[in-house]
């Protein structure tokens, strides 16, 4: 008796070579412990609270805003000397930078935060505002999956945040 030589098709497509849900995770398990264990730059992290912030009906403005609780966060922080700028009637304003690298998938799934422009971070015991965010790194070249969180923060001055 002959056996029968039947090809079946599969109902999907295998992953891509090296870059399945297994890798991916392994990745986001390593960038996890190297960030919280090694370089161990902790930070607090204040989101705007949305639903409790009154927002300007038609500007969609908020002059008060209201915030969450801090919660800790992970990250590669790089400081950024003082920079000066020059104002004409005001004389001379020092402020600071930070670029702060955070783990995407670390915020949005086992944190729940999501970043956004406006929020605070405390870092030093001084308190910065997220002026800027970029995504600039993928994952295994996938437009798909964007791994880091790029954001730059400015020294908030005197009296603009009021973390108590």
């Amino acid at each position: 008796m002959a056996k029968k030589n039947e090809w079946t098709q599969p109902a999907a497509p295998p992953p891509p070579l090296f870059t399945g849900q297994k890798e991916k995770d392994l990745v986001k398990q390593i960038n996890d412990e190297v960030i919280e264990k090694v370089i161990g730059q902790a930070i607090l992290y204040y989101s705007i609270d949305m639903e409790k912030t009154n927002y300007h009906k038609l500007y969609g403005e908020a002059i008060k805003k209201t915030f969450l609780p801090p919660v800790r966060v992970y990250a590669l922080v790089e400081w950024n000397d003082s920079t000066t700028t020059i104002a004409d009637r005001f004389g001379v304003d020092r402020y600071s930078t930070l670029v702060i690298h955070f783990h995407n998938r670390r915020l949005t799934e086992d944190q729940d935060i999501f970043v956004r422009h406006g929020d605070f971070v405390c870092f030093d015991e001084k308190y910065y505002e997220i002026t800027e965010i970029k995504q600039p790194k993928l994952l295994f070249g996938e437009g798909s999956s964007k791994f880091e969180v790029e954001v730059t923060c400015r020294k908030a001055r005197e009296g603009l945040f009021d973390a108590s």
